[in-house]
């Protein structure tokens, strides 16, 4: 019976899912294009989940790896590359433009590989000092960005980089709209599908890794690295193996974000989105899969909704405050009322091991555990026992006081 229910919940929750953009676009694309963001901020928050959630690394400068799939996708699906260089034009007269199925295993890798590159000189460092310097490589990346125009333009710096190609693959072109039968379904409803499926392959993946040997030899570097490495548990190479992991998801999303928004500049991968990434993971519930997902889309879907409510008191102020900053005072007062209210998170993984529990759900003292019949056993597995207690007599109270 709870598996039936299981199954009905899941389905209408895939249906309501697969339902929603088109409801959206209903009301217009702007509110397609708010999911549309909210999924890939998901993604962002799946990959730093298990950098911050399951190894227990705070990591400040994920957004770098955001940047740089972003980067990467804008120099393969645009001209930029042939019109700043001639022996790229002698080479590609047409340019790149390439393929989704090239891009994003060239995002992954190469985002992946950065993160082992952050990891490996940041082993011994924990806490404050690991934010510190991850905080860092994130600013470094972003200045980087910001002046590879000099001597050699290869970012275009802070003018950015434009006319980036739509997602193609297949014949398919998802920048355009498609008509089936007089109903049109728009190209953000269309970029809701993709980011849809690969945040469900994300989640696959994070789940398989979190049940996996990896995931349970990450979770006890987060909870005592001496520990584990006294249990013999290689915590340098599960570091690494963290850092690129989660930095490989950052770079897909990035790469996804240059096609879906067609232009990228270094103002995009400032400090704040570091932050605002990290706050999803903590206030959803760090190092739980749902968690993380819905304070992902509630912070990702809050500054945008916040514009209808900050514009009207703007007006009826006369103009005095100003909205953008209403509305960033609305979003700091939401995340001080959620920690206030949820300190665990808005969605915290369950807490195990706490009691023992039967089957049907009915928790067992350990001190009344079952015997099976003929065992000398009087007490649960784990419960020491006093040395002088007679093997089948009932228990006596053992106090140092007559």
């Amino acid at each position: 019976m709870k598996n039936s229910k299981n199954l009905a919940l899941y389905f209408f929750g895939a249906v309501a899912v697969l339902a929603l953009p088109l409801l959206l676009q209903m009301q217009g694309n702007a509110w397609v294009r708010i999911a549309d963001i909210a999924l890939l901020y998901v993604l962002l928050a799946l990959g730093l989940n298990i950098v911050v959630g399951y190894a227990g690394l705070l990591d400040l400068g994920y957004v770098a790896f955001f940047a740089v799939g972003a980067y990467l996708f804008a120099l393969m699906g645009s001209s930029h590359l042939t019109d700043t260089f001639p022996w790229f034009k002698a080479m590609f007269p047409n340019g790149l433009h390439t393929s989704l199925l090239i891009v994003i295993p060239l995002a992954l890798v190469l985002a992946g590989c950065l993160g082992v590159l952050l990891g490996a000189p940041t082993l011994k460092l924990r806490g404050d000092y690991l934010a510190i310097v991850t905080l860092g490589f994130g600013e470094i990346i972003r200045v980087f960005l910001n002046n590879l125009d000099q001597p050699v333009n290869i970012t275009n710096g802070p003018k950015g980089i434009t006319a980036i190609d739509s997602v193609k693959f297949w014949g398919l072109d998802l920048g355009k709209a498609w008509k089936f039968d007089g109903f049109t379904i728009s190209s953000v409803t269309l970029y809701y599908y993709l980011f849809l499926a690969l945040v469900v392959a994300t989640v696959i993946i994070s789940h398989r890794l979190q049940v996996s040997r990896i995931g349970r030899a990450w979770m006890a570097i987060r909870e005592d690295e001496i520990a584990a490495k006294a249990m013999g548990i290689n915590t340098r190479n599960m570091k690494l193996l963290a850092f690129g992991m989660g930095a490989s998801f950052g770079g897909v999303s990035g790469a996804m974000f240059a096609a879906f928004q067609g232009f990228v500049s270094p103002e995009s991968f400032s400090l704040m989105e570091s932050v605002m990434i990290v706050a999803m993971v903590v206030l959803g519930g760090i190092g739980h899969l749902p968690g993380v997902i819905l304070g992902a889309v509630l912070l990702a879907a809050l500054p945008e909704v916040l514009r209808y409510v900050a514009g009207p008191l703007q007006s009826l102020t006369d103009g005095r405050l100003d909205a953008s900053i209403l509305r960033q005072l609305f979003i700091a007062l939401a995340m001080i009322i959620i920690m206030l209210v949820r300190p665990r998170g808005l969605w915290p993984s369950p807490e195990h091991g706490k009691t023992l529990t039967k089957r049907g759900g009915v928790p067992v003292d350990p001190t009344h555990a079952a015997v099976a019949p003929g065992s000398l056993q009087t007490h649960a597995p784990g419960i020491d026992s006093p040395a002088d207690e007679v093997p089948g007599a009932a228990s006596r109270p053992m106090s140092i006081n007559p």
